[in-house]
């Protein structure tokens, strides 16, 4: 599953352009999400210059390493160095209708394939995320 990671206000608090203080769990929760071999992260941010690599040390500091940095690949980054849509099967934002729910949250919801309800603030038990494998034998059955 590709996961695209937005910066501030979802791994840490919004105090751009300098770098805010960690949101509790994230980014333990983001190296755990990265064990998987099933999971590729990627950091999208509007962050770019100097922001950027800012944000990316701040990472790798903290033993985080994305796959790829505003692209869908990581060949990609020098080629197109300024951020476009990516190709990605969940986003991480705290800008997503709802809000951002806590990190056990995400990291229950990712791993149980399992969609979150910000209405109730709660793991709807009856929907799971798309695989990407046969993905499109779900939807039509």
């Amino acid at each position: 599953m590709i996961i695209a990671v937005d910066f501030d206000g979802t791994i840490v608090t919004h105090e751009y352009p300098n770098i805010g203080k960690e949101i509790p769990f994230a980014i333990d929760t983001l190296k755990r999400l990265q064990q998987s071999p099933d999971n590729l992260l990627v950091l999208w941010t509007v962050r770019e210059g100097v922001e950027l690599k800012e944000a990316v040390e701040y990472c790798r500091n903290k033993g985080l390493e994305f796959y790829a940095i505003n692209s869908n690949y990581p060949e990609e980054s020098a080629e197109h160095p300024e951020p476009r849509k990516l190709k990605a099967d969940l986003f991480i934002d705290d800008r997503n209708l709802g809000g951002l729910p806590d990190w056990g949250v995400i990291y229950r919801m990712i791993m149980n394939g399992k969609f979150f309800d910000p209405i109730t603030n709660e793991i709807e038990p009856e929907y799971k995320l798309p695989k990407r494998k046969g993905f499109l034998k779900s939807i039509f059955g």
